[in-house]
């Protein structure tokens, strides 16, 4: 009897071992095999490796450049591509949290069924447009609301009441925001 039990205990810890370490449980959300699997689970799609990747097209522009010597209005002189942008804007913590916040609505939305995620991006790509057309800080505030989407893609795959609670808080957050960067820093 006693020599039976030792068995089926050997033959339950090498079945659970293949199980564990075979390729297809590799392949699998880490979290199947704690809370297990079922439902549908978008899977994101792997990036190639550098060497793979096409190599990154410039986008035309619908307006032609104008001359390196040549100011843009509004400036006091020529503007050098390689010059540095100066000090950033007394605004600049709220108005990267505020790209992190439409980064996250901009997935929790469109996760919750309202299908307006398009329009986030457009808010933060007019945005972008008028407070940094080129540069760091535009690269920055990019980062900022990538960061917020991305935050969130990892965390929620469906929606949940946490998720509803979380769009209600940022819906405020980016009003207060926005009210607080026109108030204070607006035009008078």
């Amino acid at each position: 009897m006693m020599a039976q039990s030792k068995r089926a205990t050997a033959a339950l810890a090498a079945a659970t071992a293949l199980a564990l370490f075979s390729a297809d449980a590799a392949a699998q959300d880490p979290f199947d095999f704690l809370f297990g699997g079922g439902g549908y689970y978008p899977h994101r799609a792997r990036r190639a490796p550098e060497w793979q990747r096409a190599p990154a097209r410039k986008k035309q522009s619908a307006q032609p450049e104008k001359p390196a010597n040549q100011a843009s209005p509004g400036s006091g002189g020529p503007s050098a591509p390689g010059a540095p942008e100066g000090p950033p804007p007394p605004y600049e913590p709220q108005i990267t949290r505020l790209s992190e916040v439409l980064g996250a609505l901009s997935f929790l939305r469109d996760l919750c069924g309202a299908g307006d995620g398009d329009e986030w991006r457009g808010k933060m790509a007019a945005l972008l447009d008028a407070d940094a057309p080129r540069g760091s800080r535009r690269e920055k505030l990019m980062a900022s609301f990538n960061r917020g989407f991305r935050g969130y893609e990892l965390t929620y795959r469906s929606c949940t009441p946490n998720a509803q609670t979380a769009i209600t808080r940022y819906l405020a957050e980016a009003s207060r925001l926005t009210r607080d960067i026109t108030y204070r820093y607006g035009n008078p």
